[in-house]
Protein backbone atom coordinates (compact mmCIF):
# COMPACT_ATOMS: atom_id res chain seq x y z
CA UNK A 1 0.00 0.00 0.00
CA UNK A 2 1.80 3.01 -1.21
CA UNK A 3 -0.98 5.88 -0.07
CA UNK A 4 -4.48 6.66 0.54
CA UNK A 5 -6.19 10.00 0.13
CA UNK A 6 -7.68 11.54 3.17
CA UNK A 7 -9.71 14.47 1.86
CA UNK A 8 -6.96 16.60 -0.12
CA UNK A 9 -3.89 15.12 1.36
CA UNK A 10 -2.58 11.93 0.10
CA UNK A 11 -0.84 9.47 2.90
CA UNK A 12 1.85 7.20 2.40
CA UNK A 13 5.62 6.37 1.70
CA UNK A 14 6.22 9.14 -0.52
CA UNK A 15 4.74 11.83 1.38
CA UNK A 16 5.03 14.01 4.76
CA UNK A 17 4.11 11.96 7.75
CA UNK A 18 0.19 13.25 8.47
CA UNK A 19 0.10 14.38 11.75
CA UNK A 20 -3.39 14.08 13.34
CA UNK A 21 -4.21 16.67 16.54
CA UNK A 22 -6.25 14.00 18.27
CA UNK A 23 -8.74 16.52 20.57
CA UNK A 24 -10.72 13.18 21.58
CA UNK A 25 -12.86 14.68 24.43
CA UNK A 26 -11.00 17.50 26.12
CA UNK A 27 -13.27 20.35 24.87
CA UNK A 28 -15.19 19.07 27.60
CA UNK A 29 -18.57 19.07 26.03
CA UNK A 30 -17.82 22.79 24.64
CA UNK A 31 -18.55 23.95 21.39
CA UNK A 32 -16.64 27.04 21.71
CA UNK A 33 -13.42 25.06 23.61
CA UNK A 34 -13.75 22.62 20.54
CA UNK A 35 -13.26 25.30 18.10
CA UNK A 36 -10.46 27.40 19.93
CA UNK A 37 -8.63 23.59 19.39
CA UNK A 38 -9.04 23.38 16.00
CA UNK A 39 -7.14 26.76 15.56
CA UNK A 40 -4.64 25.48 18.24
CA UNK A 41 -3.89 22.69 16.00
CA UNK A 42 -3.98 24.52 12.45
CA UNK A 43 -0.95 27.22 14.85
CA UNK A 44 0.74 23.67 15.48
CA UNK A 45 1.30 22.19 11.68
CA UNK A 46 -0.98 19.52 12.24
CA UNK A 47 -2.54 18.22 8.93
CA UNK A 48 -5.78 17.00 11.05
CA UNK A 49 -7.88 17.01 13.97
CA UNK A 50 -9.72 14.52 15.31
CA UNK A 51 -12.84 14.18 17.71
CA UNK A 52 -14.75 11.76 19.23
CA UNK A 53 -18.62 10.63 18.29
CA UNK A 54 -20.59 8.86 20.72
CA UNK A 55 -23.85 9.13 22.76
CA UNK A 56 -23.31 7.80 26.17
CA UNK A 57 -26.18 5.72 26.54
CA UNK A 58 -25.08 3.65 23.42
CA UNK A 59 -21.39 3.81 24.63
CA UNK A 60 -21.26 2.54 28.18
CA UNK A 61 -23.56 0.85 30.65
CA UNK A 62 -25.30 3.29 33.20
CA UNK A 63 -22.85 1.28 35.85
CA UNK A 64 -19.98 0.91 33.53
CA UNK A 65 -17.20 1.32 36.02
CA UNK A 66 -14.35 3.69 34.74
CA UNK A 67 -10.78 3.00 34.37
CA UNK A 68 -8.15 3.78 37.00
CA UNK A 69 -7.01 6.66 35.26
CA UNK A 70 -9.95 8.08 34.88
CA UNK A 71 -10.83 7.56 38.23
CA UNK A 72 -7.33 9.13 39.35
CA UNK A 73 -8.64 12.43 36.56
CA UNK A 74 -12.26 13.03 37.72
CA UNK A 75 -15.01 12.67 40.19
CA UNK A 76 -14.69 9.24 41.97
CA UNK A 77 -18.22 9.08 42.68
CA UNK A 78 -19.74 8.96 39.02
CA UNK A 79 -20.03 6.32 36.72
CA UNK A 80 -18.22 5.72 33.32
CA UNK A 81 -21.40 6.75 32.07
CA UNK A 82 -22.01 10.26 33.44
CA UNK A 83 -18.92 11.32 32.91
CA UNK A 84 -18.95 10.07 29.37
CA UNK A 85 -22.70 12.34 29.34
CA UNK A 86 -20.88 15.14 30.31
CA UNK A 87 -18.00 14.86 27.51
CA UNK A 88 -20.47 14.11 24.42
CA UNK A 89 -21.11 16.26 21.78
CA UNK A 90 -24.20 17.09 19.91
CA UNK A 91 -25.13 15.92 16.36
CA UNK A 92 -25.37 19.56 15.64
CA UNK A 93 -22.37 20.53 17.39
CA UNK A 94 -20.05 17.72 15.31
CA UNK A 95 -21.88 19.49 12.54
CA UNK A 96 -20.76 22.99 13.12
CA UNK A 97 -17.10 21.51 14.11
CA UNK A 98 -16.71 19.96 10.59
CA UNK A 99 -17.99 23.46 8.86
CA UNK A 100 -15.45 25.18 10.79
CA UNK A 101 -12.54 22.60 9.93
CA UNK A 102 -13.76 23.39 6.21
CA UNK A 103 -13.37 26.75 6.59
CA UNK A 104 -10.05 26.86 7.83
CA UNK A 105 -8.95 24.05 5.22
CA UNK A 106 -7.87 21.72 7.95
CA UNK A 107 -9.02 18.00 7.99
CA UNK A 108 -11.17 16.87 10.23
CA UNK A 109 -12.46 13.39 11.22
CA UNK A 110 -14.02 11.83 14.18
CA UNK A 111 -13.96 8.39 16.21
CA UNK A 112 -17.44 6.73 15.82
CA UNK A 113 -17.90 4.55 19.16
CA UNK A 114 -21.05 2.79 17.49
CA UNK A 115 -23.17 2.34 14.08
CA UNK A 116 -24.88 5.52 15.13
CA UNK A 117 -22.48 7.53 15.46
CA UNK A 118 -20.85 6.15 12.39
CA UNK A 119 -23.58 7.16 10.39
CA UNK A 120 -23.47 10.90 11.88
CA UNK A 121 -19.89 11.20 10.65
CA UNK A 122 -21.20 9.37 7.42
CA UNK A 123 -23.71 12.15 6.88
CA UNK A 124 -21.22 14.97 7.67
CA UNK A 125 -18.83 13.17 4.66
CA UNK A 126 -16.01 12.62 6.90
CA UNK A 127 -12.85 12.22 5.23
CA UNK A 128 -11.60 9.06 7.43
CA UNK A 129 -12.93 6.91 9.91
CA UNK A 130 -10.89 6.48 12.52
CA UNK A 131 -11.14 2.99 14.80
CA UNK A 132 -10.11 3.45 18.26
CA UNK A 133 -8.29 0.31 20.06
CA UNK A 134 -11.39 -0.43 21.58
CA UNK A 135 -13.24 -1.01 18.89
CA UNK A 136 -10.53 -3.12 16.96
CA UNK A 137 -12.58 -6.36 17.45
CA UNK A 138 -15.98 -4.57 16.99
CA UNK A 139 -16.97 -6.85 14.22
CA UNK A 140 -20.37 -4.97 13.15
CA UNK A 141 -19.11 -1.65 13.65
CA UNK A 142 -16.05 -2.59 11.29
CA UNK A 143 -17.98 -4.68 8.78
CA UNK A 144 -20.24 -1.94 8.44
CA UNK A 145 -17.40 0.77 7.98
CA UNK A 146 -15.45 -0.98 5.70
CA UNK A 147 -18.37 -0.48 3.24
CA UNK A 148 -18.48 3.35 3.04
CA UNK A 149 -15.74 3.49 0.64
CA UNK A 150 -13.79 5.83 3.40
CA UNK A 151 -10.00 5.11 4.44
CA UNK A 152 -10.40 3.92 7.62
CA UNK A 153 -7.58 4.17 10.25
CA UNK A 154 -7.08 1.32 12.46
CA UNK A 155 -5.91 1.23 15.90
CA UNK A 156 -3.97 -1.81 17.27
CA UNK A 157 -3.85 -0.90 21.23
CA UNK A 158 -5.27 -3.86 23.21
CA UNK A 159 -4.21 -6.05 20.27
CA UNK A 160 -2.00 -9.23 19.87
CA UNK A 161 -0.96 -9.83 16.30
CA UNK A 162 -3.52 -12.60 15.36
CA UNK A 163 -6.51 -9.97 16.59
CA UNK A 164 -4.67 -6.70 13.79
CA UNK A 165 -4.75 -8.99 11.59
CA UNK A 166 -8.61 -10.44 11.60
CA UNK A 167 -9.78 -6.38 11.78
CA UNK A 168 -8.13 -5.95 8.85
CA UNK A 169 -9.00 -9.09 6.89
CA UNK A 170 -13.08 -7.92 8.28
CA UNK A 171 -12.33 -4.71 6.78
CA UNK A 172 -11.18 -5.55 3.47
CA UNK A 173 -14.02 -8.28 2.98
CA UNK A 174 -15.89 -5.60 3.26
CA UNK A 175 -14.51 -3.72 0.73
CA UNK A 176 -11.95 -0.88 2.37
CA UNK A 177 -8.44 -1.36 0.85
CA UNK A 178 -7.42 2.66 2.17
CA UNK A 179 -6.21 1.13 5.48
CA UNK A 180 -4.02 2.88 7.98
CA UNK A 181 -2.59 1.07 10.81
CA UNK A 182 -1.62 2.27 14.09
CA UNK A 183 0.47 1.17 16.73
CA UNK A 184 -1.48 1.85 20.17
CA UNK A 185 -0.02 1.00 23.82
CA UNK A 186 -3.72 1.52 25.74
CA UNK A 187 -2.11 3.37 28.79
CA UNK A 188 -2.83 7.01 29.86
CA UNK A 189 0.18 7.78 29.89
CA UNK A 190 1.89 4.66 28.27
CA UNK A 191 5.61 3.84 30.17
CA UNK A 192 8.48 4.38 27.40
CA UNK A 193 9.46 0.58 28.42
CA UNK A 194 6.00 -0.68 26.92
CA UNK A 195 5.83 1.11 23.58
CA UNK A 196 7.91 -1.54 21.67
CA UNK A 197 8.50 0.54 18.98
CA UNK A 198 9.83 -2.30 16.76
CA UNK A 199 6.24 -3.34 16.42
CA UNK A 200 5.98 -0.57 13.74
CA UNK A 201 9.06 -3.04 11.73
CA UNK A 202 6.35 -6.08 12.35
CA UNK A 203 3.55 -4.34 11.56
CA UNK A 204 5.14 -3.19 7.92
CA UNK A 205 5.85 -6.93 7.66
CA UNK A 206 3.00 -8.12 8.30
CA UNK A 207 0.09 -6.30 6.40
CA UNK A 208 0.45 -4.77 3.46
CA UNK A 209 -0.93 -1.01 4.51
CA UNK A 210 0.18 2.47 5.63
CA UNK A 211 1.67 2.19 9.26
CA UNK A 212 1.91 4.47 11.67
CA UNK A 213 1.30 5.40 15.60
CA UNK A 214 -0.90 6.78 18.29
CA UNK A 215 1.23 7.75 20.87
CA UNK A 216 0.11 7.78 24.47
CA UNK A 217 3.61 8.45 26.21
CA UNK A 218 4.54 11.70 27.98
CA UNK A 219 6.23 14.28 26.08
CA UNK A 220 6.96 14.12 21.95
CA UNK A 221 10.54 11.57 21.96
CA UNK A 222 8.63 8.52 20.85
CA UNK A 223 6.17 10.20 18.05
CA UNK A 224 9.66 11.94 16.55
CA UNK A 225 11.00 8.55 16.96
CA UNK A 226 8.13 6.17 15.60
CA UNK A 227 8.43 8.65 12.49
CA UNK A 228 12.02 7.60 12.04
CA UNK A 229 11.11 4.08 12.31
CA UNK A 230 9.02 4.17 9.20
CA UNK A 231 5.39 5.57 11.22
CA UNK A 232 3.76 7.66 7.90
CA UNK A 233 0.72 8.90 10.28
CA UNK A 234 1.36 9.74 14.08
CA UNK A 235 -2.02 10.94 16.68
CA UNK A 236 -1.50 12.56 19.60
CA UNK A 237 -3.82 14.09 22.21
CA UNK A 238 -3.57 17.83 22.89
CA UNK A 239 -5.35 20.11 25.12
CA UNK A 240 -5.69 23.62 25.43
CA UNK A 241 -4.68 23.45 29.16
CA UNK A 242 -3.41 20.52 31.32
CA UNK A 243 -5.46 21.51 33.99
CA UNK A 244 -8.62 21.43 32.85
CA UNK A 245 -11.06 19.41 34.26
CA UNK A 246 -11.69 16.13 32.48
CA UNK A 247 -9.79 12.24 32.20
CA UNK A 248 -7.70 13.13 29.17
CA UNK A 249 -5.83 16.40 29.66
CA UNK A 250 -3.17 15.34 32.11
CA UNK A 251 -1.71 12.93 29.63
CA UNK A 252 -2.18 15.15 26.23
CA UNK A 253 0.50 17.84 24.99
CA UNK A 254 -0.40 21.78 25.18
CA UNK A 255 -0.56 23.99 21.52
CA UNK A 256 3.38 25.02 22.24
CA UNK A 257 4.06 21.02 22.92
CA UNK A 258 2.32 19.37 19.80
CA UNK A 259 4.24 22.78 17.43
CA UNK A 260 7.20 21.19 18.94
CA UNK A 261 6.80 17.72 17.87
CA UNK A 262 5.43 18.27 14.88
CA UNK A 263 8.61 20.66 13.63
CA UNK A 264 10.68 17.73 15.21
CA UNK A 265 9.48 15.19 12.82
CA UNK A 266 9.65 17.46 10.10
CA UNK A 267 13.11 17.70 11.00
CA UNK A 268 13.47 13.54 11.18
CA UNK A 269 11.53 13.78 7.90
CA UNK A 270 14.02 16.20 6.21
CA UNK A 271 16.82 14.25 7.70
CA UNK A 272 16.31 11.02 6.68
CA UNK A 273 16.86 11.30 2.85
CA UNK A 274 18.71 8.82 0.80
CA UNK A 275 19.66 5.23 1.94
CA UNK A 276 23.46 6.21 -0.28
CA UNK A 277 26.45 6.92 1.75
CA UNK A 278 27.81 9.33 -0.31
CA UNK A 279 30.05 12.96 -0.11
CA UNK A 280 27.66 15.07 0.24
CA UNK A 281 28.67 18.99 -2.14
CA UNK A 282 28.21 20.67 1.20
CA UNK A 283 31.26 18.85 2.97
CA UNK A 284 33.66 19.43 -0.57
CA UNK A 285 34.84 22.68 1.25
CA UNK A 286 35.30 21.34 4.53
CA UNK A 287 36.80 17.94 3.77
CA UNK A 288 40.11 19.56 2.71
CA UNK A 289 40.09 21.65 5.56
CA UNK A 290 39.02 18.71 7.87
CA UNK A 291 40.85 15.34 6.10
CA UNK A 292 44.64 14.82 7.02
CA UNK A 293 47.42 14.64 3.85
CA UNK A 294 50.56 12.26 4.35
CA UNK A 295 53.28 15.13 5.43
CA UNK A 296 57.00 15.19 5.68
CA UNK A 297 58.07 14.70 9.12
CA UNK A 298 62.04 15.56 8.19
CA UNK A 299 63.63 16.71 5.00
CA UNK A 300 63.42 14.68 1.90
CA UNK A 301 66.53 14.85 -0.64
CA UNK A 302 65.51 14.29 -4.81
CA UNK A 303 66.10 10.16 -5.15
CA UNK A 304 65.49 9.67 -1.43
CA UNK A 305 63.85 6.13 -1.09
CA UNK A 306 60.71 7.39 1.40
CA UNK A 307 60.50 5.26 4.90
CA UNK A 308 57.93 5.28 6.86
CA UNK A 309 59.89 7.46 9.67
CA UNK A 310 59.85 10.14 7.55
CA UNK A 311 56.24 10.49 7.59
CA UNK A 312 53.07 11.64 9.36
CA UNK A 313 49.72 12.47 8.64
CA UNK A 314 48.64 16.18 8.72
CA UNK A 315 46.01 18.79 7.92
CA UNK A 316 44.94 19.96 5.48
CA UNK A 317 43.83 17.00 3.06
CA UNK A 318 44.86 18.73 -0.16
CA UNK A 319 47.77 15.41 -0.36
CA UNK A 320 48.24 12.28 -0.35
CA UNK A 321 45.28 10.29 1.36
CA UNK A 322 46.79 8.88 4.03
CA UNK A 323 44.83 5.55 2.92
CA UNK A 324 47.32 5.56 0.73
CA UNK A 325 50.36 5.23 2.98
CA UNK A 326 51.51 1.73 2.28
CA UNK A 327 52.01 2.59 -1.68
CA UNK A 328 53.78 6.18 -0.81
CA UNK A 329 56.32 3.95 1.52
CA UNK A 330 59.36 2.36 -0.73
CA UNK A 331 58.71 5.41 -3.02
CA UNK A 332 61.30 7.63 -4.71
CA UNK A 333 61.10 11.17 -4.39
CA UNK A 334 61.21 13.19 -7.67
CA UNK A 335 62.23 16.78 -5.65
CA UNK A 336 63.51 17.91 -2.40
CA UNK A 337 60.79 17.42 -0.01
CA UNK A 338 60.96 20.37 2.39
CA UNK A 339 59.72 19.34 6.79
CA UNK A 340 56.15 19.66 7.11
CA UNK A 341 55.61 19.64 3.74
CA UNK A 342 52.54 18.09 1.97
CA UNK A 343 53.37 15.02 -0.18
CA UNK A 344 51.44 14.93 -3.68
CA UNK A 345 51.60 12.06 -5.89
CA UNK A 346 53.73 14.77 -8.62
CA UNK A 347 56.36 14.45 -5.65
CA UNK A 348 57.19 11.09 -5.68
Amino acid sequence: MKEVLIGKTLVGKNHPTFVIAEAGVNHNGDLAIAKKMVDAAIESGANAIKFQTFKAENLAKKDAPKADYQKNLTDKDETQYQMLKKLELSKDDTKKIFSYCEKKAIECFSTPYGIESAKILQELKTSAFKIGSGDTDNYPLLKMIARLNTPIILSSGMSNLGEVEDSIRWVRDGGCEDIILLHCVTSYPAKFEDVHLRVLKTFQQAFDVIIGFSDHTPGIAIPIAAVALGAKVIEKHFTLDKNLPGPDHKASLEPQELKAMIDGIRDVEASLGSPIKRLLPNEIPIKAVARKSITASVDIPKGMIITEEMLTVKRPGKGISPRYWEIVIGQQARIDIEKDQVIGWDMI
